[in-house]
């Protein structure tokens, strides 16, 4: 079914607007996927935050044209599904995700800040840890020393307790 020019306009606002919040956007071929496999990267993608749509390529041109991921235009051919993101990883982890149990979800680009990357390069983008898993270890690896130096007075006051008694 085919748009008509106001729809056609909605679609590429609607689009534009995702693309201005983000960070990330990955486009992937999705040709032989089964309804039921689609529904569930989707849902997927919902519950990650993450914006997800088989858009027409000539429309998603129009709404990256003059930002950061233009640089994508030249990726957009055949059937596609993009995943754009807030979150610098997110997008790259949902269709990473799906494509290591879906071998007919093919990631072909991605753009990161500006920055495109190839296939390989969204997996390795898809494979740092979320922001909350970072801010763990890192106040893991502040919190090591004082636990550290209180274990070492406690050890060292029950060597003296012994010594006493």
């Amino acid at each position: 079914m085919s748009l008509n020019l106001n729809d056609k306009k909605a679609v590429v606002a609607e689009v534009s607007a995702q693309v201005a919040k983000a960070q990330t956007i990955v486009v992937a071929e999705y040709r032989g996927i089964q309804v039921g496999h689609m529904t569930q990267l989707r849902a997927n993608a919902r519950s990650q935050g993450v914006y997800l749509r088989v858009l027409k390529n000539t429309l998603a041109r129009r709404a990256v044209e003059g930002t950061a991921f233009s640089g994508l235009a030249s990726e957009m051919t055949g059937p596609l599904i993009y995943s754009i993101s807030e979150d610098a990883v997110a997008a790259a982890k949902v269709i990473n995700d799906f494509a290591k149990t879906n071998d007919k979800l093919v990631i072909k680009a991605g753009n990161y800040a500006g920055k495109s990357l190839d296939k390989t390069g969204v997996a390795a983008l898809a494979n740092i840890p979320t922001r909350e898993v970072l801010l763990a270890q890192l106040l893991g690896v502040m919190q090591a020393p004082v636990s550290a130096f209180a274990r070492g007075l406690a050890a060292l006051a029950a060597k003296k307790e012994g010594e006493a008694a």
